[in-house]
């Protein structure tokens, strides 16, 4: 009776912790999408993008407001979910090309205080912006299919968190194809690796920096209908802890390091939902699974302290 009883248990204790590996991995795939855009930017131009988490923010209230409008009028769900999407990725890339053109062109040969501070300004700019629009209630998110849930092993997953990893999975493989396979990722990897050799190679640096943000931007709308999904709101204060969390992925696995930011993100997200599931235990009940924000950023202190290139490495070093 006694054996039974332990077996029980540890079968529980692995059926948790099968789940949180596998919510881990879920928000694992949002941070890495989100980090990719931090990296590239940071890779190009040297600079972190503190408005990337806003771009996030927009991109799921734009993709929100058109998925409401389109379910009002009788359209298909999958035309409804897919058309919404494309807006909110159309806005969000618009959105970034501004953002560059208008807050950091302008800033680029200045000393770097200066864009840095220009980023957190139009971070708060367009939270404003969206509580203006949209107010300062949550929304709730409506999702146009089921949502069925599924057993695997001793975890349940739904159709939304298996989507969530499958589509970044595909759209980080699509981006090392972009990035190390097209002319356009030969110029951005040019202009990364000396902007004046590309120059004088005939690289327009304006066009391939202003690329790079529509395309941040892009994945970060792509990731902000992930996370309003999978949690079913939306609020106009969403973006400001992704965005952190998601610059805390890329610094862990080596901002300026595409690969960095997908492993991570990853490893953040798994860190996360671990330290979460677990924290009562480890502190006796003192500290509960609301205090998981902590563990993001007691990797990005320990990280700073121990490795500060992060785990794969920042290829700007080498540049350097």
């Amino acid at each position: 009776m006694c054996r039974f009883f332990f077996v029980e248990i540890d079968q529980i204790n692995v059926d948790i912790l099968f789940q949180q590996i596998i919510n881990g991995l879920v928000q694992g795939s949002v941070y890495a999408l989100v980090a990719l855009g931090y990296t590239m930017v940071y890779g190009i131009l040297g600079l972190i993008n503190f408005a990337h988490g806003e771009v996030v923010m927009i991109g799921a209230m734009i993709a929100l407001t058109v998925l409401q409008s389109l379910l009002a009028t009788a359209v298909a769900p999958v035309l409804a979910v897919l058309v919404s999407l494309l807006a909110a990725m159309a806005v969000c890339m618009a959105l970034g090309y501004t953002i560059e053109r208008v807050a950091y062109r302008p800033l680029r040969n200045a000393p770097r205080l200066a864009p840095l501070i220009t980023a957190i300004g139009v971070s708060i700019v367009l939270q404003n912006l969206a509580m203006m629009i949209w107010g300062r209630e949550y929304h709730s998110f409506p999702l146009p299919f089921d949502n069925a849930s599924h057993q695997l092993g001793g975890a349940i997953v739904n159709d939304v968190q298996i989507g969530i990893v499958v589509i970044a999975l595909v759209i980080m493989a699509g981006l090392m194809w972009l990035v190390h396979q097209t002319r356009m990722g030969r110029a951005m990897r040019a202009v990364a690796e000396n902007p004046a050799a590309a120059t004088l190679m005939g690289v327009d640096i304006n066009s391939v920096i202003s690329f790079t943000f529509m395309l941040g931007s892009a994945l970060a709308a792509i990731a902000g209908f992930m996370v309003s999904a999978n949690y079913g709101i939306v609020h106009y204060y969403m973006g400001f802890m992704l965005g952190l969390k998601a610059f805390t992925a890329a610094v862990l696995g080596g901002i300026g390091n595409l690969r960095g930011a997908m492993v991570g993100g990853v490893l953040l997200g798994l860190i996360e939902s671990l330290g979460a599931g677990y924290i009562g235990d480890l502190t006796g009940g003192f500290l509960g699974s609301n205090y998981q924000d902590v563990f993001a950023f007691f990797v990005l202190i320990a990280v700073l302290i121990f490795r500060p290139s992060g785990l794969l490495g920042e290829k700007l070093a080498e540049r350097a």
